[in-house]
Protein backbone atom coordinates (compact mmCIF):
# COMPACT_ATOMS: atom_id res chain seq x y z
CA UNK A 1 0.00 0.00 0.00
CA UNK A 2 1.37 3.18 -1.00
CA UNK A 3 1.59 6.75 1.11
CA UNK A 4 -0.61 9.27 0.53
CA UNK A 5 0.14 11.82 -2.00
CA UNK A 6 0.68 15.11 0.08
CA UNK A 7 -1.63 17.88 -0.56
CA UNK A 8 -1.31 21.54 -0.05
CA UNK A 9 -3.11 24.54 -0.76
CA UNK A 10 -4.07 27.89 0.87
CA UNK A 11 -6.58 29.03 3.40
CA UNK A 12 -8.82 31.48 2.43
CA UNK A 13 -7.33 34.22 4.30
CA UNK A 14 -4.12 32.59 2.57
CA UNK A 15 -5.25 32.90 -0.75
CA UNK A 16 -6.55 36.89 -0.26
CA UNK A 17 -2.84 37.59 1.19
CA UNK A 18 -0.81 35.82 -1.36
CA UNK A 19 -3.17 37.39 -3.97
CA UNK A 20 -2.40 41.22 -2.24
CA UNK A 21 1.50 40.62 -2.47
CA UNK A 22 1.20 39.30 -6.10
CA UNK A 23 -0.86 42.26 -6.92
CA UNK A 24 1.83 44.41 -5.63
CA UNK A 25 3.89 43.72 -8.73
CA UNK A 26 4.16 45.28 -12.20
CA UNK A 27 2.56 43.15 -14.82
CA UNK A 28 4.23 40.04 -15.66
CA UNK A 29 6.43 40.46 -12.69
CA UNK A 30 4.10 38.36 -10.68
CA UNK A 31 7.43 35.96 -9.83
CA UNK A 32 8.79 38.41 -7.12
CA UNK A 33 6.43 37.59 -4.90
CA UNK A 34 7.79 34.34 -4.23
CA UNK A 35 9.45 35.33 -0.71
CA UNK A 36 6.22 36.41 0.85
CA UNK A 37 4.05 33.72 -0.61
CA UNK A 38 6.81 30.97 0.38
CA UNK A 39 6.61 32.87 4.25
CA UNK A 40 3.00 32.56 3.95
CA UNK A 41 3.23 29.06 2.96
CA UNK A 42 5.71 28.30 6.06
CA UNK A 43 3.30 29.81 8.13
CA UNK A 44 0.66 27.71 7.34
CA UNK A 45 2.48 24.63 7.23
CA UNK A 46 3.29 24.16 10.71
CA UNK A 47 6.64 26.17 10.24
CA UNK A 48 8.21 24.33 7.36
CA UNK A 49 8.53 23.69 3.77
CA UNK A 50 7.36 20.59 2.26
CA UNK A 51 7.72 19.10 -1.16
CA UNK A 52 4.43 20.10 -1.70
CA UNK A 53 4.29 23.79 -0.50
CA UNK A 54 7.65 24.62 -2.49
CA UNK A 55 5.65 23.05 -5.67
CA UNK A 56 2.30 24.86 -5.15
CA UNK A 57 4.01 28.07 -4.72
CA UNK A 58 5.21 27.59 -8.08
CA UNK A 59 2.23 26.63 -9.33
CA UNK A 60 0.53 29.46 -7.99
CA UNK A 61 2.65 32.14 -9.62
CA UNK A 62 3.14 29.84 -12.93
CA UNK A 63 6.88 29.01 -12.77
CA UNK A 64 9.42 26.32 -13.41
CA UNK A 65 9.90 24.91 -9.52
CA UNK A 66 13.69 25.25 -9.69
CA UNK A 67 13.00 28.71 -9.57
CA UNK A 68 11.41 28.28 -5.95
CA UNK A 69 13.07 25.82 -4.89
CA UNK A 70 16.24 28.18 -5.44
CA UNK A 71 15.14 30.68 -2.96
CA UNK A 72 13.76 28.14 -0.56
CA UNK A 73 17.32 26.49 -0.41
CA UNK A 74 19.24 29.94 -0.08
CA UNK A 75 17.55 31.86 2.57
CA UNK A 76 17.60 30.27 6.08
CA UNK A 77 14.43 31.61 7.05
CA UNK A 78 12.42 29.16 5.27
CA UNK A 79 12.70 25.10 6.74
CA UNK A 80 13.00 22.52 4.44
CA UNK A 81 12.78 20.04 7.47
CA UNK A 82 9.84 20.16 10.30
CA UNK A 83 10.87 22.51 13.03
CA UNK A 84 9.61 22.37 16.90
CA UNK A 85 6.97 24.30 18.27
CA UNK A 86 9.57 27.50 18.90
CA UNK A 87 12.75 27.68 16.61
CA UNK A 88 15.38 29.17 18.41
CA UNK A 89 18.00 30.41 15.68
CA UNK A 90 20.89 31.53 17.25
CA UNK A 91 23.33 33.96 15.38
CA UNK A 92 26.92 32.67 15.09
CA UNK A 93 28.16 36.06 13.30
CA UNK A 94 31.67 37.33 14.59
CA UNK A 95 29.92 40.36 16.96
CA UNK A 96 28.14 37.45 18.34
CA UNK A 97 30.78 35.14 18.77
CA UNK A 98 32.94 37.90 20.03
CA UNK A 99 30.47 38.63 22.99
CA UNK A 100 29.69 34.97 23.98
CA UNK A 101 27.47 33.24 21.48
CA UNK A 102 29.67 30.01 22.14
CA UNK A 103 28.32 30.08 25.59
CA UNK A 104 24.86 30.45 24.89
CA UNK A 105 24.80 28.00 22.34
CA UNK A 106 26.68 25.82 24.89
CA UNK A 107 23.74 26.77 27.30
CA UNK A 108 21.09 26.02 24.81
CA UNK A 109 21.94 22.42 23.80
CA UNK A 110 22.76 21.61 27.59
CA UNK A 111 19.10 23.19 28.88
CA UNK A 112 17.25 21.47 26.04
CA UNK A 113 19.36 18.06 25.61
CA UNK A 114 19.73 18.62 21.88
CA UNK A 115 22.16 19.63 19.61
CA UNK A 116 22.29 22.06 16.73
CA UNK A 117 19.93 21.04 14.02
CA UNK A 118 18.33 19.20 16.73
CA UNK A 119 14.30 19.02 18.08
CA UNK A 120 13.41 18.46 21.50
CA UNK A 121 11.73 14.75 21.75
CA UNK A 122 8.51 16.71 22.83
CA UNK A 123 8.96 18.84 19.62
CA UNK A 124 8.76 22.43 21.34
CA UNK A 125 12.57 23.22 20.36
CA UNK A 126 14.60 23.14 17.14
CA UNK A 127 17.91 24.58 17.48
CA UNK A 128 19.61 25.93 14.35
CA UNK A 129 22.67 28.45 13.76
CA UNK A 130 22.55 31.06 11.54
CA UNK A 131 24.42 34.43 9.79
CA UNK A 132 23.77 37.36 11.07
CA UNK A 133 20.38 38.57 12.93
CA UNK A 134 20.92 42.10 12.06
CA UNK A 135 21.40 43.52 15.94
CA UNK A 136 25.23 43.50 16.21
CA UNK A 137 25.55 45.87 18.86
CA UNK A 138 23.43 43.89 21.32
CA UNK A 139 25.20 40.75 20.71
CA UNK A 140 24.93 37.67 21.49
CA UNK A 141 21.37 37.37 20.41
CA UNK A 142 18.61 34.70 19.10
CA UNK A 143 15.45 34.59 16.77
CA UNK A 144 13.02 32.19 18.19
CA UNK A 145 9.93 31.90 15.90
CA UNK A 146 9.59 35.95 15.05
CA UNK A 147 11.03 37.34 18.26
CA UNK A 148 14.46 38.90 18.86
CA UNK A 149 16.23 38.25 22.34
CA UNK A 150 19.65 40.43 22.88
CA UNK A 151 22.11 40.66 25.12
CA UNK A 152 22.38 37.25 26.23
CA UNK A 153 23.77 35.62 29.00
CA UNK A 154 23.35 31.58 29.67
CA UNK A 155 21.44 31.94 32.69
CA UNK A 156 18.97 34.32 30.73
CA UNK A 157 18.59 32.24 28.13
CA UNK A 158 17.44 29.52 29.99
CA UNK A 159 15.12 31.35 31.42
CA UNK A 160 14.15 32.44 28.14
CA UNK A 161 13.13 29.11 27.35
CA UNK A 162 11.94 28.27 30.19
CA UNK A 163 8.99 30.59 29.77
CA UNK A 164 8.47 29.70 26.79
CA UNK A 165 8.29 25.98 27.46
CA UNK A 166 5.62 27.05 30.12
CA UNK A 167 3.51 28.79 27.61
CA UNK A 168 4.33 32.44 28.89
CA UNK A 169 6.09 35.40 26.83
CA UNK A 170 9.37 36.91 27.68
CA UNK A 171 10.13 39.94 26.93
CA UNK A 172 11.83 40.74 23.72
CA UNK A 173 14.53 42.59 22.68
CA UNK A 174 17.58 43.11 25.06
CA UNK A 175 17.26 41.24 28.09
CA UNK A 176 19.24 44.33 29.98
CA UNK A 177 17.22 47.20 29.77
CA UNK A 178 19.06 48.64 26.74
CA UNK A 179 17.39 51.21 25.31
CA UNK A 180 17.29 49.90 21.16
CA UNK A 181 20.73 50.06 20.21
CA UNK A 182 22.26 52.26 23.10
CA UNK A 183 25.52 51.61 24.25
CA UNK A 184 25.78 49.14 27.22
CA UNK A 185 26.76 51.65 29.57
CA UNK A 186 23.92 53.89 28.39
CA UNK A 187 22.60 57.10 26.25
CA UNK A 188 26.45 59.42 25.77
CA UNK A 189 24.27 62.08 23.60
CA UNK A 190 21.35 64.31 24.65
CA UNK A 191 21.58 62.80 28.27
CA UNK A 192 20.40 66.02 29.14
CA UNK A 193 17.36 68.26 27.77
CA UNK A 194 17.59 71.97 27.74
CA UNK A 195 20.09 74.23 28.91
CA UNK A 196 22.00 74.59 32.00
Amino acid sequence: MSAPVEQFEFTADNRAKADAFVAKYPEGRHQSAVMPLLDIAQRQNGGWLSQATLEYVADYLSIPSIRVYEVATFYTMYNLKPVGKHHVQLCRTTPCWLRGADGISDAIKGHLNIETGGTTDDGEFTLSEVECLGACVNAPMVQINDEFYEDLTPENITKILDALKNGETPTVGSQTGRATSAPQSGPKTLAKMGGD
